[in-house]
């Protein structure tokens, strides 16, 4: 494909969706993007990276309070005087902006971040999701982090949580989880890694060609 493609990829805690990505970056050999955009954004805002990863899917506040203030303007950059330079609607569209530039220049993976919010209008880009029970979850969890049972459901409820609220806010109020904001939605516990992978590549093709 000479003209660059984006796949982006969200993913309940657990599911493998990270995992994932990092296959088909092998596989098709393009680059797959996560905690770097913090990195690539603050090297572009001149803000420290360290502010991005406090609002990294996440919002400072509940879903509620930032609701009743009003939905974002998504495409808005403020400049380095106003004083919503560092807010986390701020931050967002910095990361955007970045996610978009990629979109542009290269053919690229990118997880999480609500990318596929971002890109929806990007004729060029795949949106799926990936998904999967809760045992397989804990199962996952326990493995990467070495923690119990207990330990890894709290850490999932948690992060899927924020991820969901977050994403309900930047898209202006859709769920995480609307099979509409996706071209694709997988189940890894059901079809495995490898399968969502393979499925994945086959989407790629059917849709661009």
């Amino acid at each position: 494909m000479s003209t660059p493609y984006v796949i982006t990829i969200a993913r309940s805690f657990g599911s493998g969706g990270k995992t994932i990505g990092i296959n088909l970056s092998e596989e098709l050999g393009i680059p797959c993007y996560e905690d770097q955009l913090l990195r690539m954004a603050s090297d572009y805002s001149g803000i420290s990276e360290q502010m991005f990863a406090q609002v990294d899917e996440k919002l400072r506040g509940s879903y509620i309070t930032k609701k009743l203030a009003g939905f974002p303007n998504i495409n808005r950059i403020a400049q380095p005087t106003d004083k919503k330079f560092v807010s986390d609607d701020n931050l967002f569209n910095i990361q955007a902006e970045i996610i978009r530039q990629l979109a542009a220049s290269e053919s690229c993976i990118i997880i999480g971040k609500c990318s596929n919010i971002i890109l929806k209008d990007n004729p060029h880009a795949i949106s799926v999701f990936i998904d999967a029970d809760m045992d397989t979850c804990i199962a996952n969890v326990k493995e990467r982090l070495c923690v119990n049972d207990a330990e890894a459901q709290k850490l999932i409820e948690k992060t899927d949580k924020y991820r969901s609220d977050y994403h309900k806010y930047y898209s202006g109020g859709m769920e995480w989880k609307d099979p509409r904001g996706y071209d694709l939605i997988l189940n890894s516990g059901k079809l495995g890694m490898d399968k969502c992978a393979e499925i994945i590549k086959d989407l790629l093709k059917i849709k661009l060609g």
